[in-house]
């Protein structure tokens, strides 16, 4: 069995919050591949269902953000599950948003979730880093990861959630380089190569004939008299 934490804070009014992004992928994911109905139980919202024949178990801890690891830490208990079963996604400032990295240990980065997590697991359980961009200074993180994404953001964000669920079953078959592949045919297709070359211009120059291979000229007949011969002949 395999766990997928999404990292986020519980609740409508924190919904749409760019820190909620984790959240929002799992939501894609059991939407997409016929998960169970959300249940409450580790402190969070669970979800079961199988990629690539893999038991995958969704978690949102509802514990808030910054108590995570009090939510994850019990179903892995519960399961008797390894950090190496464990793969969190959860939002990441030092990405561009849209852009995702897949990770296997490591520190927390500041971030308050997987800081948690790290108390209460360990620090080598996987993470899908999901970027929603830096607002430029750090005294504007608070806030800007408390924020809906914009209305400019959808596109984007809808192409991201549409790849994970893409790759999900390859995630869960630790197949990592074709799950990036998957997310990136949606966030970054490849270009369409259908253009049709231009025909060669025309030479409009004439062209001199020339004989075909093997011809001969046909002789001229001489048409002169014997008499005009012989006087031909001496001048």
């Amino acid at each position: 069995m395999l766990l997928f934490v999404g990292l986020g804070n519980p609740g409508a009014k924190y919904a749409q919050n760019r820190h909620n992004i984790g959240f929002m992928a799992l939501d894609r994911i059991a939407a997409d591949h016929g998960f169970g109905p959300w249940k409450s139980k580790f402190q969070g919202q669970i979800a079961e269902g199988n990629l690539a024949g893999e038991k995958v178990l969704l978690l949102k801890p509802e514990t808030f953000m910054n108590r995570s690891g009090q939510s994850v830490g019990e179903a892995m208990r519960f399961y008797k599950l390894g950090p190496e079963d464990v793969i969190v996604f959860h939002d990441e400032l030092d990405l561009a948003p849209g852009k995702l990295r897949v990770k296997q240990g490591g520190g927390h980065a500041g971030h308050n979730g997987l800081r948690s997590i790290h108390q209460h697991v360990g620090e080598t359980y996987g993470r899908v880093r999901l970027g929603i961009g830096h607002p430029g200074h750090k005294d504007r993180v608070a806030g800007y990861v408390l924020q809906d994404f914009a209305k400019a953001d959808a596109e984007w964000l809808d192409d991201l959630m549409r790849g994970i669920s893409d790759g999900a079953p390859r995630l869960a078959a630790g197949e990592n380089d074709r799950f990036l592949n998957a997310v990136s045919q949606r966030t970054a297709p490849p270009r369409s190569s259908k253009s049709t070359p231009k025909p060669a211009a025309k030479d409009q120059s004439p062209v001199p004939e020339t004989p075909a291979a093997g011809s001969q000229t046909a002789p001229v007949e001489d048409s002169r008299t014997p008499l005009q011969k012989l006087m031909d002949k001496f001048r």
